[in-house]
């Protein structure tokens, strides 16, 4: 009965001593995931063909923003894994002007589209000195969440605007389908808590909800992003 007694305290001081080994082990691994609150300039357009046409030749850069939040959970030395969650606008704007007769007309066009961004990186840290550089890569998937078009025609100084709501879907009449997904990179510098970096999303997506004829539609992102990085690392 003894011995019983005894191997059966010693099992329980050895199971309390692996799980609180085990917990510490948990909240040291939780203390080592930091996250960035992160905000900046989006430059996006979009690529616009089919078989014969590449449509977005002309297209201009359409300045707009991203903010949102990331995770960075540590794999091993100086590499990490990044997520979270980006509101990220997109689209494109473009301006043709063309004279017929003795009337000039100046169309102006502009779509505006809001999507919610979710990266999945690989993200490496580099010492230069008391700077830290940094460069990651890997998938995104985004979701069209809203976007309007914005036509404007100009002719001899008076303006007609006109507005038309985004549909998102699969069906006749729609404009965009809602998923994306494509690639992501981005480089940048961390000084003390302060994260500044460039970064380049390429949608793999055809997002046009019509793609007829080789119809294809895809989001081209470059941004500015600065962050402020807390939780420790």
């Amino acid at each position: 009965m003894r011995k019983i007694l005894a191997l059966i305290f010693f099992a329980s001081v050895a199971t309390a001593t692996f799980a609180q080994s085990d917990s510490k082990l948990e909240d040291k691994k939780r203390e080592r995931i930091s996250f960035v609150v992160k905000g900046g300039l989006n430059l996006s357009n979009l690529l616009v063909k089919d078989n014969e046409t590449t449509y977005s030749k002309d297209f201009k850069s359409k300045p707009g923003f991203h903010v949102g939040l990331t995770a960075e959970i540590p794999i091993s030395g100086k590499v990490a894994f990044e997520s979270g969650i980006l509101l990220s606008t997109n689209g494109f704007k473009n301006s043709v002007t063309e004279t017929i007769g003795d009337q000039t007309y100046k169309h102006n066009d502009s779509e505006n589209l809001l999507y919610l961004d979710i990266p999945l990186t690989g993200k490496a840290y580099f010492n230069v000195g008391q700077t830290k550089i940094f460069g990651a890569l890997g998938p995104y998937i985004g979701l069209g969440l809203s976007g309007k078009v914005k036509s404007e025609l100009i002719t001899n100084g008076q303006t007609e605007t006109h507005n038309q709501t985004i549909k998102w879907g699969t069906n006749s009449g729609d404009t965009f389908k809602r998923p994306d997904f494509g690639v992501t990179a981005s480089v940048g510098t961390e000084i003390s808590s302060i994260q500044f970096g460039l970064y380049y999303n390429l949608g793999l997506a055809n997002i046009s909800a019509t793609p007829d004829n080789g119809y294809k539609i895809k989001n081209r992102v470059f941004g500015l992003t600065v962050g402020y990085k807390f939780g420790k690392n």
